[in-house]
């Protein structure tokens, strides 16, 4: 454990080094409730921006939700995955009948975690702001109606860790936290979705 929470503290440093990250409370603060914060994604490196801007006591309790298939692939990143972030690795691939991405991020609520989750689904490497929205948000938040859902915007990282490159190039990046978004009693499915896209998208600078 010491080993693990050494390296956390590691790549927190070397990431505040690297992005200079600074966390800006727009829609709420930083407090001890349960949360599902979720995010745009266009790299791997994009929940550690967030769970680095949680303060300590918040972070400790903060799993992020990732694929299986990229964090099981070597024994470093089983480590890095596994053992220091203490992430929710979901099986992708659905090759397991028992491993329902819905009921292991519900079992994780219920056991008192809060979680970090993109729902693009995958990193979005187009010109568009953001990638539709998959459904696993929704259910979830119909399975935990008493959870808040917190959009979060990260500004800048695509650019530090480019798709395909393997030195970062250092540059700022915020990570700004919005108005909680919770689930409406009847709300559909698209009306839901909807209002989190609107809620991310609010939290995006104004392109140039």
């Amino acid at each position: 454990m010491w080993l693990a929470r050494a390296t956390a503290r590691a790549i927190i440093v070397f990431a505040r080094l690297l992005t200079g990250m600074r966390a800006n409370w727009q829609g709420c603060i930083p407090a001890a409730v349960q949360r599902v914060y979720f995010a745009n994604h266009s790299s791997h490196g994009d929940f550690v921006l967030i769970w680095g801007c949680l303060p300590p006591d918040l972070r400790t309790g903060t799993r992020p939700v990732a694929g299986a298939d990229y964090w099981d692939r070597s024994p470093l990143r089983r480590f890095i995955g596994r053992d220091v972030f203490r992430a929710l690795l979901i099986d992708r691939t659905r090759s397991d009948p028992g491993g329902d991405p819905i009921a292991l991020m519900r079992g994780a609520l219920d056991g008192g975690d809060s979680l970090i989750l993109f729902p693009e689904g995958t990193r979005n490497t187009t010109d568009a702001r953001l990638l539709p929205f998959k459904s696993g948000i929704f259910h979830l938040a119909r399975a935990c109606p008493e959870v808040e859902f917190v959009p979060v915007w990260i500004d800048n990282l695509n650019r530090v860790m480019p798709k395909g490159e393997v030195v970062p190039v250092p540059l700022l990046c915020s990570v700004t936290f919005g108005q909680p978004v919770l689930v409406a009693d009847g709300e559909g499915k698209e009306d839901f979705l909807a209002r989190c896209r609107d809620g991310l998208l609010s939290l995006a600078p104004e392109l140039e």
